[in-house]
């Protein structure tokens, strides 16, 4: 039930198998068996991925539903103990997880060592969708939770403020002002990440100019393009050691002090194991990277 929730979500057999830390084959192999036990297919295989069928929707909404029953007799058993028995599944977003994994991971294994992790990465909208259907406990984004979700408690980690990166050749005084920057020259991330919308925010990129900007699907493709001379980028601080450290990045300061981000942990309201979850937190704040210019 759980890998049939992930393919619905993500819409893609290889995304969901990453998701739930099994081999391709492995997912689809188990979703053809639940599909043998069903007698209909849950769902259609197309080109570009895969969309449910009309039975499949209603497995899905069914399978949320027991595995959220599922989960609470987990947390009931839980209660007395304060302590999970299994490993922490916990999402990250992609601005985020390449940055901090390297500097909090082994703090975390140090700190706390009776616990046990998997680890994702997934986009904020993936993330609380899994926090809602169960398949996460906890997750690290950068924006505040949607109403409408489910009921979380937000945990807040620490400020990320943006920085500005430009070809090391172009000549720019600091600090930079985002409303002068031309619009056509600022590099975004794709749709559906949320540093897009803050670095569209930040810049004032409202409207019809927001759409009018190159798109690419990680920073690090968005740094390659400024090094060649293409643009320029915000860049969160936890992301500067990696990201800043070829020769052809210039790093500048900003005018506007509030530019930037709150890097938060969220999980499931009456969980059992908040106290856990508050001292991952505590652990994530003592070791955040020293970012670098």
């Amino acid at each position: 039930m759980r890998y049939a929730i992930a393919v619905a979500r993500t819409r893609h057999f290889g995304h969901a198998a990453n998701e739930c830390a099994v081999s391709q084959p492995a997912l689809s192999q188990q979703i053809m068996m639940l599909e043998t036990v069903c007698g209909t297919p849950l769902f259609d295989r197309l080109r570009s991925g895969v969309r449910l069928t009309p039975f499949g929707r209603d497995f899905v909404e069914l399978a949320k539903a027991a595995l959220s029953a599922s989960e609470a007799l987990d947390d009931f058993a839980l209660r007395r103990k304060g302590k999970p028995n299994r490993p922490i599944r916990f999402g990250l977003i992609p601005t985020v997880a390449p940055y901090l994994l390297p500097e909090i991971f082994p703090a975390l294994t140090d700190h706390l060592p009776d616990l046990k992790f998997i680890v994702s990465e997934a986009r904020t909208e993936s993330l609380l969708e899994g926090l809602g259907d169960g398949s996460l406990d906890i997750a690290l984004i950068a924006s505040d939770p949607p109403a409408g979700g489910p009921r979380l408690v937000t945990a807040l980690l620490f400020e990320d403020a943006f920085v500005l990166a430009t070809p090391s050749a172009e000549p720019t005084s600091e600090p930079v002002s985002l409303e002068k920057l031309p619009p056509d020259r600022i590099l975004l991330l794709d749709e559906g990440h949320c540093f897009r919308d803050q670095t569209i925010s930040a810049c004032r990129l409202e409207g019809e100019r927001s759409t009018r900007t190159f798109a690419a699907t990680s920073l690090s493709t968005i740094v390659e393009f400024v090094a060649n001379g293409q643009g320029v980028t915000l860049l969160p601080q936890i992301a500067l050691r990696k990201e800043a450290s070829d020769p052809r990045i210039a790093v500048h300061r900003l005018d506007d002090p509030h530019a930037g981000r709150q890097l938060a942990l969220v999980w499931r309201e009456g969980t059992p194991l908040g106290e856990t979850f508050e001292a991952i937190g505590d652990v994530i704040r003592k070791s955040r990277p020293n970012a670098q210019a």
